[in-house]
């Protein structure tokens, strides 16, 4: 593999544990398209090798992933003429209109995440902080998702954006159809304790000891024999498969894509919603609570 600029990849565990981490801390590790094309990268690499039987997934610093990166001066380079990400001029990047982008978030943030779900390895997301939009669709790819004790999740881009979810939408299959609903609408945030108890998240631990502890999840895993693991894993995601799940992947990506196309129609090719449209801006935005079953409102704390 050659160096990476945006992650990191160790192997432990005498190399039966890959450890990708999300390494961009300073930008709570937005995913600009560099990041992206080296986790895909990697998560090829982790199941190409034959030693390698659990791959974790986590993020450097304290954030997980803030999700898609909106505009670090590493993302804006990534677009500039002089100095664009090669993939911009692929797989529909030089189509016009809606062709695009349609194309493009297919590959980089579509095809991609269903991809990684269906890696043949084990896979398991560590997360800790704050895990937003896009953070959210990279650890629900992951076949268990281990939450620090600080961990919340929420998807803003429906009050933030004027979006319907982000690109691979998995929330309803994560917590049911009318959580989701409450908080695409509301855009609070579900508290890491209601995660683990809906089904979302399979541990949670002390923040400090998080790291330590996932590894030593991922040995237990690691020590089953790699048919038996794989075989668990291919008939739960065959049972959703044939319950749905690809199709409403699927059928929601194509919402998605005309969702943007609506606004970029409102707003000269711009492909959210803007104030004007009853959205603060992003950065203006209030802050994001918890979800409390009792108030319309959480209070902030």
């Amino acid at each position: 593999m050659a160096p990476y600029d945006y992650i990191t990849y160790e192997l432990l565990d005498e190399g039966r544990v890959a450890r990708i981490l999300l390494d961009r801390p300073e930008s709570r590790n937005a995913q600009n398209r560099g990041l992206l094309v080296e986790l895909d990268d990697a998560f090829r690499a982790a199941e190409a090798d034959d030693g390698v039987r659990v791959v974790i997934l986590g993020g450097a610093g304290e954030v997980f992933s803030s999700g898609h990166d909106l505009g670090t001066p590493e993302c804006l380079a990534e677009l500039a003429e002089e100095t664009r990400h090669p993939t911009y001029l692929q797989d529909g990047g030089t189509r016009r209109g809606a062709e695009a982008r349609m194309l493009q978030e297919w590959h980089h943030f579509f095809q991609s995440t269903r991809r990684w779900r269906d890696l043949r390895k084990i896979t398991i997301a560590q997360v800790q902080g704050p895990v937003y939009a896009g953070g959210l669709m990279l650890m629900w790819c992951c076949d268990l998702i281990v939450a620090a004790d600080d961990a919340v999740f929420a998807d803003v881009v429906g009050t933030r954006l004027g979006m319907c979810g982000v690109e691979y939408f998995a929330l309803p299959w994560e917590i049911g159809p009318r959580r989701t609903k409450e908080l695409m609408l509301t855009g609070d945030a579900l508290g890491v304790d209601e995660a683990h108890q809906v089904g979302m998240v399979s541990k949670v631990f002390p923040r400090a000891e998080m790291e330590a502890r996932t590894l030593e999840l991922a040995q237990r895993i690691a020590a089953l024999p790699t048919m038996t693991a794989l075989l668990i894993k291919e008939s739960v995601n065959q049972t959703q498969d044939n319950m749905g799940f690809q199709n409403a992947l699927a059928a929601c990506f194509s919402i998605h894509q005309l969702n943007h196309a609506h606004w970029a129609e409102q707003h000269d090719g711009m492909p959210i919603a803007l104030p004007e449209d009853g959205v603060p801006r992003w950065q203006d935005a209030p802050p994001v609570v918890v979800r409390d079953k009792t108030a319309a409102r959480a209070e902030q704390g």
